[in-house]
């Protein structure tokens, strides 16, 4: 297999790490910080192409490929995780599923707000009391004639308090469990529906993670997305191939930090000498950069699965998101380990990225479920 990046490929990642490091890196801490939504930096994004890289030309987006866009949130990661996450929220859990299971009415309507930044996206599945199990979830849907009446609430919603537009699962008959989910397109601003508290989190604090609340929300049933009973597969599908982004973020955290602690290890001086002379030092630096290339080609090669249009690869993204997840959590608690007393600090980028990653290993399917994904298919 060739892992060799096309022309396209290269230029892209080469714009988009120059752009990281002049716009998104000065501003990385601040969005820490303030907890404050980065709209100009979406703004210029949007403008690069990069809230649309996986939407077609013909809805305004830039009409590339899975491995552009594991190529454009590892970079993006590799600076501010933050962003990194809502540009691969935007691009794989809202716009793909649009793209894929939409019809072309609403393709039309959708499609081109995500692309230009007008708006964001958001994937909306995970509840109070539904998580790792989303064919328990508890929202509901009833039809009303033209309408979808929903009820309920959705947490830990990534883009939730700026999007404009929610991909919304919901059942119609609890008691039907996975083949009772709906998956609906909602819009801000639909009558009984609102935007509950912010989530003061560890980490990617800038992502306007919040609650969405339903009461007796109406949502036309021209908004239902794909058939009124392939809301699961919609779902699922959709979080295999936003297991390969969530991967990309993890390869761009680890190999940040992994540059923060090279340059660190130069400048440190501790009796009499560079501590990046020290072999223990070395060795913390050449495993990360070992893990963090077999990351990458883990992800790398779920990509061009799914670019080659492969029907089923839900092995190889769960692969590629445990492994990558794991990676970037060692990496990053080694780079603060080389840091010392600094790495425990907020002045250094080490300290928010050791925090920023501790998700990884938690939000698109925890590593536990990644492992039940794998041994499933091992023991078919």
């Amino acid at each position: 297999m060739n892992f060799d990046l096309t022309s396209d490929q290269k230029m892209l990642q080469d714009t988009v790490r120059k752009f990281a490091e002049k716009e998104l890196k000065p501003i990385a801490a601040e969005l820490d910080k303030t907890q404050e939504f980065p709209w100009k930096s979406v703004k210029k994004m949007a403008a690069l192409g990069l809230m649309g890289v996986v939407i077609p030309e013909a809805y305004g987006g830039a009409g590339f490929d899975f491995v552009s866009l594991a190529i454009a949130v590892e970079e993006i990661s590799r600076v501010c995780a933050t962003t990194g996450v809502i540009t691969a929220v935007n691009n794989s859990l809202a716009a793909y599923p649009i793209i894929v299971y939409g019809n072309e009415a609403q393709r039309k309507k959708f499609l081109p707000p995500l692309a230009s930044g007008e708006t964001v996206g958001a994937f909306a599945l995970t509840e109070p009391n539904a998580g790792s199990d989303p064919a328990s979830i508890e929202t509901t849907v009833r039809f009303d004639g033209d309408s979808c009446i929903l009820n309920g609430t959705k947490r830990f919603i990534t883009n939730a308090g700026a999007a404009g537009i929610f991909i919304v699962f919901a059942t119609k008959d609890k008691s039907l469990r996975h083949k009772g989910i709906v998956a609906l397109i909602v819009e801000k601003g639909s009558p009984g529906f609102s935007v509950g508290k912010h989530e003061d989190t560890m980490g990617l604090r800038a992502t306007a993670n919040t609650e969405l609340i339903f009461e007796d929300c109406n949502v036309p049933k021209a908004n239902i997305l794909g058939d009124e009973g392939a809301g699961f597969k919609v779902a699922m599908h959709t979080i295999d191939v936003s297991r390969i982004d969530i991967g990309a973020q993890s390869v761009g955290l680890a190999q940040g930090a992994l540059d923060e602690a090279v340059k660190y290890s130069k400048e440190r001086k501790q009796f009499g000498k560079a501590i990046c002379e020290f072999e223990f030092i070395q060795g913390m630096l050449a495993e990360g950069a070992a893990e963090i290339q077999a990351a990458r080609l883990l992800v790398y090669y779920s990509a061009q699965l799914k670019d080659k249009g492969v029907e089923r690869f839900s092995f190889q993204s769960a692969m590629a998101k445990l492994f990558a997840s794991a990676v970037a959590n060692r990496v990053v608690r080694n780079a603060v380990q080389i840091h010392g007393g600094y790495g425990y600090s907020r002045e250094y980028a080490v300290e928010r990225m050791y925090r920023d990653a501790r998700v990884l290993e938690i939000y698109e399917g925890t590593s536990e479920i990644q492992k039940l994904v794998i041994a499933r298919e091992l023991l078919k």
